[in-house]
């Protein structure tokens, strides 16, 4: 064998045992975690948020590694942990370094109390008590300790209006709202008027009638016992008691006698009176 030959098959048979040796090794190796022995530690606090504006903030801060980017509910990554302009809620501050190790932190944001720092007073005032069968009782409110007002009553709508109507007998609660969304209340019972005197004779006449059976005294209806089906069926009592005397359809029903003329009477001058709970 000359020479050059055995040169080139010693040369040949070590760089095949070099790259054997090389692929064994590479294959028999495991990478080393960049994460081990990393703890990035996050810090956060929070400014609360006008109620119903977006202008709260997070302030984070992290230690344990360098080369830091924050974010914000799984947002963009930035280099501070400066969030601004956020509305009130829950958000969860992540930090990450070069390596993708990371750390993270739950924080709230809260609504401002729209209250803090103001006393403010409602007050209303009933300017007219209530018929109970025609819920028409007035009132007016007013309001002190800030700006802005806008007035409700019970669950209803808010406006600039302060004064209600169309009001029931019994209690009402009356709303102020300011300007920044502060609701304050008071709680006022509306008087019920005094029947009128020819609606309570009408009431006796249907009491001493209607008490011995039937005739709507709380076994039919309508039921005669209640102020407001009175004078809810005021056209009924008429036929009945007057319209219907000396008939099948009389009040009281035979074979009681008809009412008296002064009783029929007395129906009849309700009636044309108005027939309402204050006539």
């Amino acid at each position: 064998m000359s020479k050059l030959r055995l040169l080139l098959t010693l040369s040949l048979g070590a760089a095949f045992f070099a790259l054997v040796f090389i692929g064994c090794s590479k294959g028999n190796s495991t990478p080393a975690d960049p994460c081990s022995g990393v703890t990035i530690t996050v810090s956060a606090t929070a400014t609360d948020a006008d109620a119903g504006s977006s202008n709260g903030s997070i302030s984070a801060t992290a230690t344990g590694s360098s080369g830091l980017t924050y974010s914000l509910n799984g947002g963009t990554a930035q280099a501070t942990g400066a969030f601004t302009n956020l509305a009130a809620g829950s958000y969860t501050v992540t930090v990450k370094n070069a390596n993708g190790c990371s750390g993270s932190t739950n924080v709230t944001v809260n609504a401002k109390d729209a209250c803090a720092g103001k006393t403010i007073t409602v007050t209303a005032t009933i300017t007219k008590n209530a018929d109970p069968c025609a819920s028409d009782g007035t009132a007016t409110v007013s309001a002190t300790g800030s700006t802005g007002f806008t007035y409700s009553v019970d669950a209803g709508t808010y406006g600039a209006s302060a004064s209600f109507t169309g009001l029931s007998a019994g209690n009402h609660t009356f709303n102020a709202k300011d300007a920044g969304g502060c609701i304050k209340s008071s709680t006022v019972s509306v008087p019920a008027v005094a029947a009128g005197t020819k609606f309570a004779a009408v009431k006796a006449i249907i009491v001493a009638n209607c008490a011995v059976t039937g005739c709507h005294a709380g076994t039919q209806s309508p039921n005669f016992t209640i102020d407001c089906n009175i004078v809810a069926n005021a056209d009924l009592i008429k036929t009945r008691a007057v319209d219907g005397a000396n008939t099948a359809n009389q009040m009281p029903q035979p074979p009681r006698a008809a009412l008296a003329q002064g009783d029929r009477d007395a129906i009849t001058a309700w009636i044309a009176a108005g027939k309402h709970y204050t006539d």
